[in-house]
């Protein structure tokens, strides 16, 4: 693969001007929260909008929808937005797919300014989902608008691929769009979803483990906090579920240090609320379980060891408990080490953050796992901060600039 070092530099001195183009876009961003049903919210539908509508500004013209049906959203529709740039090869296309939707800010008192009214300091761009999953949304939105402004034809088609549900299920995202009919990805194309990393740009992630989401709820019997005797506490056999659940770390205890962490991770997360008063022993309780699984296990023997558990909880307390799946995902089958995307991730990488970027697998789960199931050749890099889903999330306008630069480059790359 080789790129026209010269016009590089061209390209790359066009996108260092775009540094207050890129924090107003991120403050754009910010400011109109695209949460999920799930999550509390009403879709993405307002942030598509102001996207498509920047894009234009921006000079891109040949944008579409594909859109996903959801009736829990007032519009009715969940928003998958996608941006082309023709190139000299009408066969291939280096797509950079992101994804719209962002988490809730959580602990309000634990920002240090209102987490959807953007601000930067110290070279740090603040808000929530400005590193996840803005800045690269942002990066490669600029990079591609460098060709357009400076009159370039990349060799390849450029794809700008804007999904929403990532936070959740992808139901109404990456997985609807694979499964339409204006499906516009290729098997022949470069994917590239830059999704997780780490801070120094170095990690190619090729692989990734089960996702595994679920709910429990318990039921027992409610009933006055002084009298337990005539009553069944839910809260007490889930808090005894949710120990009996940490087992599996020795149920399944294999490591593998391809991953990180290396081993697979089992972990009670969100609980809803019960009862709104100290003095009333609850009847149902509802906790969630997170676990990531290494490939190496089956979904099905995970989910036989948690019920035989689930099991015994309720025949020790006279409860029953009711297993809803959130989100399950069995790993698929790696990304090849020297399929074309990595090697292109790894010569820009290279070329304009001076390191060796690897394969490697990651604990996370990514949307590029739906494209592996479809047998799609995808890898997921970027250089971040690792500030996702965290109070005071910001990101790194360094970092938004070079991975813009590393795009670029996989738009210039030769190499078929």
């Amino acid at each position: 693969m080789t790129i026209d070092q010269a016009l590089f530099k061209r390209i790359s001195d066009r996108i260092d001007s775009y540094k207050e183009d890129c924090i107003r876009l991120q403050f754009g961003l910010s400011a109109i929260p695209a949460l999920s049903p799930e999550n509390g919210g009403d879709g993405e539908l307002p942030k598509a909008r102001f996207l498509a509508e920047r894009l234009r500004e921006l000079g891109f013209s040949d944008i579409f929808e594909i859109n996903a049906p959801d009736d829990r959203v007032s519009s009715g529709l969940r928003p998958n937005l996608i941006a082309r740039v023709p190139g000299k090869h009408a066969d291939r296309t280096v797509w950079i797919m992101t994804h719209l939707d962002i988490v809730p800010p959580g602990e309000a008192s634990l920002w240090h300014s209102d987490p959807y009214q953007g601000y930067v300091k110290d070279g740090l761009i603040y808000g929530r989902g400005t590193e996840d999953n803005q800045q690269d949304m942002v990066a490669s939105i600029f990079a591609a608008k460098a060709f357009l402004d400076l009159g370039l034809t990349p060799e390849s088609g450029i794809g700008l691929a804007f999904v929403s549900d990532e936070e959740t299920a992808s139901r109404f995202g990456i997985s609807h769009v694979l499964a339409d009919s204006k499906n516009p990805f290729r098997k022949s194309d470069i994917i590239v979803v830059p999704d997780s990393g780490n801070e120094e740009g170095t990690m190619i992630e090729v692989a990734e483990k089960s996702i595994n989401w679920l709910r429990f709820r318990t039921l027992g019997k409610q009933c006055h906090g002084s009298r337990p005797n005539e009553g069944i506490n839910a809260f007490r056999a889930a808090s005894y579920l949710a120990v009996a659940l940490d087992e599996l770390h020795q149920v399944f205890p294999a490591a593998d240090p391809f991953f990180d962490p290396p081993g697979s991770t089992f972990q009670p997360t969100k609980k809803e609320a019960n009862v709104p008063n100290v003095n009333t022993i609850p009847g149902e309780d509802v906790f969630y379980l997170d676990s990531r699984i290494l490939p190496q296990y089956k979904l099905a023997e995970v989910m036989a060891a948690i019920r035989s558990r689930v099991e015994a909880v309720e025949k020790r307390f006279g409860v029953a408990v009711e297993i809803t799946p959130v989100q399950q995902v069995e790993a698929p089958a790696a990304t090849a080490h020297d399929a074309p995307v990595v090697l292109a991730l790894a010569e820009a990488a290279r070329e304009v953050y001076k390191v060796e970027a690897t394969p490697q697998g990651v604990g996370a789960g990514t949307v590029a796992a739906y494209f592996r199931k479809e047998d799609y050749p995808v890898a997921v890099w970027s250089r971040v901060l690792q500030k996702a889903h965290q109070p005071d999330e910001c990101c790194s306008l360094a970092n938004l600039i070079g991975n813009a630069k590393v795009f670029a480059h996989l738009f210039l790359q030769t190499g078929r």
